[in-house]
């Protein structure tokens, strides 16, 4: 059984999610305490909650502590014998942060899930377009084939996402983006609920992101803009600097007596902000890779800056595999 104290370092859900996701794929089982013992509102949120019952389900699983607030978990997963899941998320809970822990196993499955509920863009969270259009398009240039297809965005407080995935089982190559290369175009993905458009928010929030980003990039811009019909007002922004050999993403959230344009300048403040500072991947993706690279055998990457969450995911995976994280200023190496 690996012990597990979730104060540690960062001390969020992200611990708890990496553990779900390389116990499955291990089967070792685990006993964490002080499950986001780091945060205000301490113990298992809606997303965590539905993370460990979902993978409960996909490893039939016996599981102990698994209630909203639980701040202790013990976890004993079985063999996976299910090829089809769906998680229901009565929240605005992340969307993003529940795929997290369900993304690893899926390595090695050939695994459909549902999302019903929750949030497509949150706070404190990686939006989904960004595990999309940088995390896993990422991935598929290592092996692994991951589709999302978002059939409705979610906004706080009523969540009401819709989104299916599909995963293909694959052997990960050694992952390595520790040299940006030639820079060729931004992708720029602006979203809002349906009744902003009156206001023109998806407009506004392209607009102010291109004028800074005109500024400081020679470069093509491909735009997607569109509105859904969501159960709650919101907004987001995902802006992609891609280049020949990696991507580097950024994003903002719209929330109530925010500008649409202070939500464009975010975003493409915090893209040049991560380029300037020489991320051949950006800080939040850097993190999210981790797993990965530590499943393929090894990995080298280079991010803007050394985050409490990159050294906190980084312990956590030590303790299931075989393998050891090397960080010199700002690369990271996995070796087996």
């Amino acid at each position: 059984m690996i012990e597990i104290d979730g104060s540690y370092l960062e001390a969020g859900g992200q611990i708890l999610r990496t553990a779900l996701g390389l116990s499955a794929i291990t089967k070792e089982p685990f006993h964490i305490i002080n499950i986001r013992k780091g945060r205000r509102d301490q113990g298992l949120k809606e997303q965590h909650l539905q993370s460990v019952k979902s993978m409960k389900k996909l490893t039939n699983a016996e599981v102990r502590g698994d209630s909203l607030n639980s701040t202790e978990i013990t976890f004993i997963p079985n063999e996976i014998s299910t090829k089809k899941i769906r998680i229901n998320i009565s929240t605005a809970g992340s969307t993003g942060l529940v795929l997290q822990a369900l993304l690893i196993p899926a390595v090695n499955l050939n695994l459909k899930m549902e999302i019903r509920g929750g949030a497509t863009y949150g706070k404190y969270a990686m939006p989904i377009d960004h595990l999309d259009t940088v995390l896993l398009t990422l991935l598929k240039k290592f092996g692994y084939t991951c589709k999302i297809n978002i059939i409705r965005e979610g906004f706080f407080p009523k969540g009401g996402a819709m989104v299916n995935i599909e995963s293909k089982s694959c052997k990960l190559k050694p992952i390595i983006l520790d040299s940006l290369g030639r820079l060729d175009e931004i992708q720029l993905f602006s979203v809002a609920s349906h009744e902003l458009q009156k206001r023109d928010v998806v407009n506004r929030q392209a607009k102010a992101a291109k004028k800074i980003l005109f500024k400081k990039f020679s470069l093509p811009i491909k735009e997607e803009r569109k509105y859904d019909r969501t159960f709650s007002s919101g907004s987001g922004i995902q802006i992609n600097l891609m280049a020949k050999n990696s991507i580097v993403g950024s994003n903002s959230l719209g929330e109530r007596s925010k500008l649409a344009e202070k939500v464009g300048e975010e975003a493409a403040l915090n893209l040049i902000y991560e380029y300037q500072n020489n991320a051949v991947v950006d800080r939040y993706t850097a993190d999210q890779l981790l797993p990965y690279m530590a499943i393929a055998g090894y990995g080298r990457i280079k991010t803007s800056e050394i985050t409490n969450h990159i050294k906190t995911n980084a312990w956590i995976i030590e303790k299931f595999l075989d393998v050891k994280f090397k960080i010199k200023e700002k690369t990271i190496e996995c070796t087996s």
